[in-house]
């Protein structure tokens, strides 16, 4: 009888798994991963409730005790340990309680490369209870004067390599901001921090300077394109680098491995998710100062990286590397980041070894992120009904002809089926809040749309496309509005549009990203109408575009126009431009491309047009 018993509870057992594999197959990812995000969210509840909150700043500074000699950070083949780092920001802090007015809550912008420096600087200052606002290390000009004044710092802090650059705006900096130089040797108006800190003292600095009474409280400045216009200044809360910094771990780092940081720690990957998320995990990260694909899998084998941080963008060079020798004869066991396409995501596994890809999806400035906890190949994660229990978002139909949303008769937005792309809004409450930006309120409020579903309700505007299948995995699909990403940034179309429209022969500029083919992201274009009576000068719209955009906004096409068209709110039509993308083939206006060698732009020929659709021309 027992034994019957016993088969016929396998049997069910077998049956029930075999159900299961059927009718819900990730049931069981699904479970863990959701499982790991309610355990952090009562870890955080907890720490509340004891009246203690427990900032990344907090975090490190349990670590520099508990591990003192265990290596944080290892920059150029030098050791940074979490005493190190301690001992060194406490310097910074130190510095400025010493030499300067600085107090509790005001903002310093810092504008410096990848080094430690970088967080030896954040950490201090966040020891003083400042906000930091990180700079675009690449922006210049009335780009980077536009950052510093939109989030009003009271002082200024350059690195050595970019001191230069503030040097051209130095006149022109907002009264009472003070700067201050990685330098020995600085100019008049700067003082060196590097000198102070030689004598500075390395006390720890008291917990009351920065305790905080209040997660939601403003902890970066994180500068974000947005969906149009300058750079904005996206608030980052405590609450939202706690979130970022918890990432690596819910994809499965641990204390013991070893994280490769390639990206900028201006950008939330680099320093939420990277720096943050070493301090989460107590692990060491291997900072690099910028990208090098051909130094990458070496710099792993030498450094025994576990896990490295990525951009489609970057992978894709992996894979342009001539093969070698050996290729998968490293520890990567995990690459977290986004942005990676399905063909080159394929090429990358099949020819660097079994690396568990874990994409994600996210805003800097945003309140809903999308993990790939289950490695499916081109998706930036998976939902299901528990998920929108705790994060409520919607795929709406979009209008492109209008840039807005579409609504119904009764004003309602309309959901989009399955299997076709919509805008991605997320619902804004007290649980996922939305922080907005610095300065201007109308930026805020440009990013919210109001009674969606029913009156009252406020969503969080992602500005992204998103496509969800019948299996509920998500796919990225496009951007929409004045932005759009080439190189790993996202560029502001308006700020290019408007460096070009300072020269004297251009009336009208009107730029957008066209897809050039095995190329992540869309690359720039500009339409142009000439002002009456006067000729196209090339090298000046080359000279122009090189001394004041970053390199990666610089528009790679150009396109003479007699005439634009625009939408019904007279905004400048940019959908067809965009669809019709850069071929001398179909379109009939002149069209020119940024040849580097040349320093102009030259006339885009049949041939020079196969040549980049070839990959023989590099963009």
């Amino acid at each position: 009888m027992l034994l019957s018993w016993l088969t016929g509870l396998a049997a069910g057992i077998v049956f029930l798994h075999f159900l299961q594999k059927l009718v819900f197959p990730y049931f069981w990812e699904d479970f863990w991963y959701l499982l790991k995000v309610v355990r952090y969210g009562i870890r955080v509840e907890m720490y509340k409730l004891k009246g203690e909150l427990c900032t990344v700043l907090d975090r490190f500074l349990s670590l520099a005790q508990k591990q003192p000699q265990k290596p944080f950070i290892i920059f150029e083949g030098d050791i940074h340990t979490y005493q190190d780092v301690d001992k060194r920001s406490s310097r910074v802090a130190h510095v400025f309680l010493n030499h300067s007015t600085l107090k509790r809550g005001d903002t310093v912008a810092l504008l410096m490369s990848n080094e430690p420096d970088f967080v030896h600087v954040w950490f201090g200052l966040a020891k003083l209870g400042c906000v930091v606002a990180f700079l675009n290390s690449n922006i210049r000009s009335n780009s980077l004067l536009h950052c510093i004044r939109c989030c009003e710092p009271r002082a200024l802090v350059v690195g050595a390599d970019l001191l230069g650059t503030v040097e051209e705006i130095l006149p022109n900096l907002p009264e009472g901001i003070t700067v201050w130089g990685m330098n020995d040797s600085v100019p008049q108006g700067v003082t060196s921090l590097k000198e102070k800190l030689s004598t500075a003292s390395d006390k720890p600095v008291p917990r009351s300077y920065h305790v905080v009474s209040s997660l939601k409280a403003p902890h970066l400045y994180i500068f974000t394109s947005g969906t149009t216009g300058l750079p904005k200044a996206a608030v980052i809360s405590q609450l939202q680098a706690l979130k970022g910094s918890a990432g690596l771990w819910a994809f499965g780092c641990t204390a013991n491995d070893i994280i490769y940081i390639t990206l900028p720690l201006y950008h939330s990957s680099g320093a939420l998710l990277g720096i943050g998320g070493c301090v989460e995990l107590g692990a060491t990260c291997v900072l690099k100062k910028k990208f090098s694909a051909s130094q990458f899998w070496n710099d792993c084998r030498k450094y025994n990286v576990t896990v490295f941080q990525y951009i489609g963008e970057l992978c894709r060079y992996l894979c342009k590397q001539p093969k070698r020798e050996g290729e998968k004869d490293h520890r990567v066991r995990l690459a977290v980041g986004n942005g990676v396409r399905s063909d080159v995501w394929r090429e990358f596994l099949d020819r660097f070894g079994n690396i568990k890809m874990c994409e994600l999806y996210g805003a800097t400035e945003g309140n809903i992120c999308f993990m790939n906890h289950t490695g499916k190949i081109g998706s930036v994660g998976r939902t299901n009904f528990f998920y929108k229990l705790l994060f409520v978002f919607d795929l709406i139909k979009y209008d492109f002809q209008k840039d807005e949303p579409t609504r119904n008769e009764q004003g309602w937005c309309i959901h989009v089926k399955k299997g076709e792309p919509g805008l991605l809004i997320s619902r804004v409450n007290e649980k996922n809040p939305f922080f907005g930006y610095a300065g201007s309120k109308k930026h805020t409020e440009k990013k919210l749309l109001y009674d969606v579903f029913k009156k009252g309700d406020v969503y969080f505007n992602t500005g992204d496309l998103l496509v969800q299948d019948r299996d509920n995995f998500l796919y990225f699909w496009d951007r929409i509005g004045d932005t759009f990403r080439w190189k790993g940034e996202n560029v502001a179309t308006t700020e290019v549009a408007d460096i070009i429209g300072m020269l004297d022969f251009i009336q009208e500029t009107n730029v957008y990203g066209v897809t050039v083919p095995d190329y992540e992201g869309k690359a720039g274009m500009a339409s142009i109408i000439l002002k009456p009576n006067k000729s196209l000068d090339l090298e000046k719209v080359y000279e122009q575009v090189l001394t004041f955009l970053p390199a990666y906004a610089c528009p790679r096409f150009l396109r003479i126009q007699e005439k634009m068209e625009t939408t019904g709110t007279f905004k400048l039509q940019k959908f067809q431009l965009a669809e019709e993308g850069f071929s001398p083939l179909k379109i009939s206006d002149p069209l020119y491309f940024m040849d580097n060698l040349k320093k102009s732009y030259v006339p885009l020929t049949k041939e020079l047009y196969n040549q980049i659709l070839l990959g023989e021309v590099k963009l």
